[in-house]
């Protein structure tokens, strides 16, 4: 039962791509598209719209799937992994660093020929990635509780940015120097100055637990907590984080 869930989930991440630009409305299903061998659990996902690709981290699998949107395709496998976890693709750099849980290491690949290329090692359970294009710094989730900073170009590690628990998501503004950073295990979202590398407020997270998931428009100043138990979405306005709506969701939500 396992490999139909993971083809659903890319199936529904193609659709919501391809919404961005369209008129707003429900999602429907156009299509799925299989990963024949691919076994259990997949994580996060991350596009390269240039090129119509998807790359899909399939945890469980030690791989990340390379998928082509336009036929609707997987055209390579990258192998080796240790429970991949989250993955960006740098645009300008033609580079795809690939975050592993198990081992804590951040793995680039070139983005046309997916040759391995160098290594950054973290002390253990790499997750989620995210790129400031203004800084050219990754940010990786990693830990008992802290965010890394990476030079996006070379891999050089620039520092730690430390938090009270694991973060799960997280997403960076790019009109100021916030990070919104979700800490499950502390019943909070983190907010913190990536200037300074301090958490400069702390947002509860109120009637709700296992706050994962995370989307953020910051053009009208909302931020989107999935939570799991129960399965909610909060919306919290983002000039002092108080929940202005909460929505029914998935049990399990894992990404926004």
């Amino acid at each position: 039962m396992k490999a139909p869930r993971s083809i659903f989930v890319v199936a529904w991440f193609t659709i919501s791509a391809m919404a961005q630009s369209s008129q707003s409305g429900p999602l429907e299903l156009e299509r799925t598209i299989p990963l024949p061998k691919v076994e259990g659990r997949i994580d996060h996902m991350t596009v390269d719209l240039g090129n119509q690709r998807l790359f899909v981290a399939a945890l469980e699998n030690n791989t990340v799937e390379v998928l082509d949107l336009g036929p609707g395709r997987r055209i390579y496998t990258i192998r080796g992994l240790n429970e991949p976890q989250g993955l960006v693709y740098l645009f300008e750099l033609e580079k795809i660093v690939v975050a592993n849980g198990g081992d804590g290491a951040c793995r680039y690949f070139d983005g046309r020929s997916f040759r391995p290329l160098n290594v950054v090692q973290l002390p253990d359970d790499a997750d989620n990635v995210r790129y400031d294009a203004v800084s050219k710094r990754l940010y990786v989730g990693y830990g008992k509780g802290a965010l890394g900073i990476l030079d996006a170009a070379t891999g050089q590690r620039l520092g730690d940015i430390k938090l009270e628990g694991h973060p799960e998501s997280f997403q960076l503004e790019k009109y100021s120097p916030r990070i919104f950073v979700n800490v499950p295990t502390a019943g909070h979202v983190a907010v913190v100055d990536r200037e300074k590398r301090v958490v400069a407020a702390k947002w509860p997270v109120p009637q709700a637990a296992e706050n994962f998931p995370m989307a953020l428009d910051e053009a009208d100043h909302r931020l989107f907590i999935g939570c799991r138990k129960p399965g909610v979405v909060l919306v919290l306005e983002t000039v002092r984080g108080q929940v202005v709506a909460r929505l029914n969701s998935a049990g399990d939500a894992d990404d926004l």
